[in-house]
């Protein structure tokens, strides 16, 4: 898709137009003989007046970028090869709509359909630099979401963590950060044991990937993020029921969402200092797999009794967030992303991710800064008495839960244990695994993977 701003009235085969609260204001009678009332998402294909109709729940920016995309996936049904969009407001909303919407992943098909390409105009008044820089900068922003949604949906046999660290020296590469790729030998000789056992069973060797933008100027503030980057979850011997390891390539969606997000700063000329670091691991069998009742010892030194091995995106983790807290010195905003338990969507749903941590008032400025940006969260609260669920009898912490509720909480308990107290109120974790991947489309999102964590984060540093 060829998206331009334009002040010209050009000629166009198309005009979307946006009927927003069921307002119809124009052709009445040719959208009553249609029993098009304008529901959201409701869709309508006039040809012969060169339009079409969508339905727009309210003014909502993540109204309008539905009912966009919905209008785009229209007009991809039709050989119509250019359309336009009279601009009035909501600038970002229109530009995610178009290029969230247009997103289409066929990497494996054979027979590839054929969608010719297509030229979007945003058609305004004048176009003054604020209004450009909206443009360019949702633009950029979509660009990466769209790679996060490619590297997740990419088949685990095609994306293990070297091919993840290879990525990540792309995007090195193209937006001048700064990039370390540890391997084995090293993270053994840090002590980062507890990554190291869930990778061992496989042939594919665990990566550590250490990302770094610094601004120009002076930054303002310093941000980590850290990713679970488990390019495929078989469960190791702890292992998954077959209709639950079917789409675990997409467990790898937090790491893949830091890469997003660190391909984008530069470009956003943020004055942070952002590091990105991705624990990149497969969790498979073998005869060298970990087992439950070992007991790791993280890079902290803090003791881990295994109970389940398949509670093993928080063992990567844990080892992570240490070397983040080591390596980097006056963090200001420590968070991680990860599809870290199924509870978190039991609890909230396919759509929405989970927010803890011991900061209330953070917790509460990311849920913000995910509405803002178009993604959905919600804050999971701490408590006393689930923190006793993790205890163990023989190490310091237990892997899983006594109890089978709270899950997503309780996981995320487990890696306070790795956050050192000068950081305590600087960090929050971000479950995902509700939107991170869905085997239906919704909204603007497709079949698969969301590219969430992106847009929030980003969001989030904008705000700083």
């Amino acid at each position: 898709m060829n998206l331009n701003l334009t002040t010209k009235n050009i000629h166009t085969d198309m005009e979307i137009l946006l009927v927003k609260n069921k307002k119809i204001k124009s052709d009445k009678e040719i959208l009553k003989q249609l029993k098009f009332k304008g529901n959201d998402e409701e869709c309508v294909l006039l040809p012969e007046l060169k339009k079409i109709y969508v339905g727009c729940e309210d003014e909502s920016h993540d109204s309008i970028r539905i009912a966009i995309a919905t209008a785009i996936k229209k007009l991809n049904t039709t050989n119509f090869k250019s359309a336009i969009i009279k601009y009035k407001d909501n600038m970002g909303a229109i530009v995610d709509g178009c290029k969230l919407g247009n997103y289409i992943f066929d990497k494996y098909k054979s027979k590839k359909e054929e969608v010719e390409e297509k030229n979007i105009y945003i058609k305004l008044d004048k176009i003054d630099k604020n209004i450009q820089k909206e443009f360019d900068e949702a633009v950029f922003i979509c660009e990466s979401v769209n790679l996060v949604r490619d590297f997740v949906n990419t088949a685990p046999d095609d994306f293990y963590p070297a091919i993840m660290a290879q990525e990540a020296i792309k995007i090195a590469k193209a937006n001048e950060l700064e990039c370390k790729i540890l391997d084995e030998e090293y993270l053994e000789k840090i002590n980062m044991n507890a990554m190291l056992a869930v990778g061992r069973a496989s042939r594919h060797k665990s990566k550590l990937i250490h990302l770094r933008y610094e601004p120009k100027k002076k930054a303002k503030k310093k941000i980590v993020l850290v990713g679970k980057g488990l390019t495929y979850d078989s469960g190791g011997l702890s292992l998954k029921p077959s209709d639950f390891m079917s789409t675990m390539k997409s467990d790898k969606s937090g790491g893949c969402a830091v890469l997003g997000i660190m391909n984008i700063v530069s470009k956003l000329n943020l004055p942070l200092e952002v590091h990105g670091i991705v624990g990149a691991v497969e969790n498979m069998i073998g005869g060298d797999a970990y087992k439950p009742d070992d007991v790791l010892t993280a890079k902290n030194g803090k003791t881990i009794e295994i109970r389940n091995t398949d509670a093993e995106g928080r063992l990567v983790l844990a080892d992570c967030l240490c070397y983040a807290q080591d390596e980097i010195k006056d963090i200001d905003y420590l968070f991680d992303f990860a599809t870290l338990t199924g509870a978190c969507v039991v609890g909230v749903g396919e759509y929405t991710s989970g927010i803890m941590g011991n900061n209330s008032m953070l917790n509460y400025e990311i849920v913000q800064s995910a509405i803002d940006s178009g993604e959905y969260a919600t804050t999971l609260p701490f408590n006393r008495f689930l923190k006793k669920t993790i205890k163990s009898e023989i190490a310091d912490i237990c892997n899983i839960s006594s109890t089978r509720y709270g899950g997503a909480i309780t996981a995320a308990m487990f890696l306070e244990n790795f956050i050192k107290d000068e950081n305590k109120q600087k960090w929050s974790h971000i479950d995902i695994a509700g939107p991170a991947y869905v085997e239906k489309a919704w909204g603007y999102n497709p079949y698969g993977a969301s590219g969430a964590g992106v847009r929030l984060a980003l969001q989030f540093m904008k705000n700083l």
